[in-house]
């Protein structure tokens, strides 16, 4: 039996949803997560069978480990281990050619400068420039919106105005720009490359070169780690946390509407036929289209906002396989055995055509693919002597059958085969995810989406996840969207359900009318 009444209700428990409660539960409200399925944790889920253990959606962590909002929650006294491969990622520019980012900066360096030695001190001068802000940039990215407090902070370190903007101009560069003004040689561009296409910016497009060069930076800094045990550990962490905050957690209770009276929010509808009263704030931990499109009455929604909805843009269908291998994949290429991530793809300037046909609609013969070697981080993965694999690629949007799935996942397995002869034969399992069963798993990855929307500039900021304030308010007053769907987007960092929280608590504080009203009227007069 749910409560009839409660401060506040939480849709969803992805790790954004949980974030989102744990923040209100920890200022004394009186907090409900309602999640759809049947077990907690959204897209960070594994199963276990076997012996085995395989990551359903994501699987490693390095925002997960930097990010201050979750380190804040200390998870790892709620059971939270983090493992680690010997070298965090490798990047195969061809069968045997490989980029590696090692645990030791200079042994990174030394891997880039082989054929071109000034990219070694290229890549120590870069990473040098990232330590030195790395705090007040990661809390003005994953901490506050807008980033009043932590901007200042990051401009002091920079040391001085033309610092600053020579920082922005980076920030906005496109990938490919980025690494040819960085490195002579090719090592180091496909490095950064290969990262920036872990998001679905084109490595010519505006601001891709945020996204590689932070990877690659979060690669050296904290490595690409996963959850020891399997995702859904991280996933247990966070509910355990928020049990001991007071959070009321219900699986396989989805939400079927919300109720708004006035243009302010009252409460939720369950499926089951159960509406539970808030007398604060939702919050909604599901996908903007999910949001505006089903869950709230229709003449709550602003035409225009609607209109801005017909124009939303996913991120690009996934293709996820997973392996069971009777021992490690061999790689011809020595770098690779040791890695825990392994990017195939070739050099920037190949990636940057794989870009253009999923820009274009055209599946690549020859996909990037992102490869998580995840025994080798986590021993408990699979049976001694074995190995858990998985691997991804991407479609292009609006190419998300199962047919088109199924001819990239044969792609996908020739390329592995053809940079590690004799790989099929190791093959004792082989788990194909479409994006329809990425989305039938959760309703939120809409074919197979799993970023929330596209991380190109003209979905980011003031444009998340449509024209308006870039913050989580919504039109409807006590209403917050706290999923990656806003500012930050993507990643496990807890980002967007903290940012939902604290403007939900700053709004409901005795000072809120101040910040509120003008904020929720700008919205509505921008999307009316």
């Amino acid at each position: 039996m749910l409560p009839r009444v409660v401060d506040a209700v939480v849709i969803g428990s992805g790790p954004n949803g949980l974030v989102s409660a744990i923040t209100l539960a920890d200022k004394g409200w009186d907090v409900l997560v309602l999640e759809a399925a049947d077990r907690f944790g959204g897209a960070v889920h594994s199963v276990e069978q076997d012996g085995w253990i395989s990551d359903r959606f994501s699987s490693s962590y390095p925002l997960g480990v930097a990010s201050p909002v979750l380190r804040a929650l200390e998870l790892d006294k709620f059971g939270l281990r983090w493992g680690h491969a010997p070298a965090p990622l490798t990047h195969l520019l061809d069968l045997e050619t490989a980029a590696t980012i090692h645990e030791d900066p200079n042994a990174t360096a030394a891997s880039l400068a082989v054929e071109h030695p000034a990219d070694g001190e290229a890549w120590l001068r870069l990473y040098s420039q990232y330590v030195k802000i790395r705090e007040p940039f990661l809390d003005a990215l994953l901490t506050s919106w807008p980033p009043v407090t932590a901007g200042l902070r990051l401009t002091r370190r920079l040391g001085s105005a033309g610092e600053l903007a020579r920082f922005a101009r980076f920030m906005a560069m496109p990938m490919h720009r980025m690494g040819q003004e960085l490195f002579a040689g090719p090592r180091g561009r496909a490095l950064l490359a290969g990262n920036a296409f872990h998001a679905d910016a084109p490595l010519t497009g505006s601001v891709s070169g945020t996204m590689g060069w932070l990877l690659a930076m979060l690669a050296q800094d904290v490595g690409f780690p996963v959850a020891v045990g399997g995702s859904s550990a991280l996933s247990t962490a966070l509910v355990r946390r928020g049990e001991r905050a007071g959070v009321l957690l219900v699986s396989g209770s989805p939400v079927e509407g919300i109720d708004v009276s006035a243009g302010k929010v009252t409460g939720v509808r369950t499926a089951s036929g159960e509406r539970i009263a808030v007398r604060r704030a939702v919050i909604a931990d599901v996908s903007a289209p999910m949001l505006y499109g089903e869950l709230l009455p229709e003449a709550s929604v602003p035409s225009g906002l609607r209109r801005d909805l017909e124009n939303f843009e996913w991120d690009y269908p996934t293709v996820k396989l997973n392996y069971r291998l009777s021992g490690p994949i061999p790689w011809q290429a020595e770098a690779a055995r040791s890695a825990g991530v392994v990017h195939l793809g070739g050099t920037a300037d190949e990636l940057v055509h794989t870009s253009a046909d999923l820009e274009t609609g055209r599946v690549p013969t020859e996909p990037f693919l992102l490869i998580g070697q995840t025994t080798k981080a986590d021993p408990s993965r699979s049976p001694a002597g074995s190995e858990a694999v998985w691997a991804y690629s991407h479609l292009p949007r609006g190419i998300a059958e199962d047919a088109a799935a199924e001819k990239l996942a044969g792609r996908m397995d020739r390329v592995i085969e053809r940079y590690a002869p004799g790989f099929l034969d190791l093959v004792v399992e082989r788990d194909l995810q479409r994006p329809s069963e990425l989305t039938a798993a959760n309703a939120s990855l809409s074919l197979g989406a799993l970023g929330g929307g596209t991380t190109q500039l003209h979905q980011q900021l003031i444009f998340r996840p449509t024209i308006g304030l870039g913050s989580p308010r919504t039109v409807v007053s006590g209403l917050y969207l706290g999923s990656s769907a806003i500012h930050p987007g993507p990643g496990v960092h807890g980002a967007c359900g903290h940012l939902a929280a604290r403007t939900a608590l700053r709004d409901a504080s005795a000072l809120g009318a101040l910040t509120r009203t003008p904020a929720t009227a700008a919205l509505r007069h921008l999307q009316r």
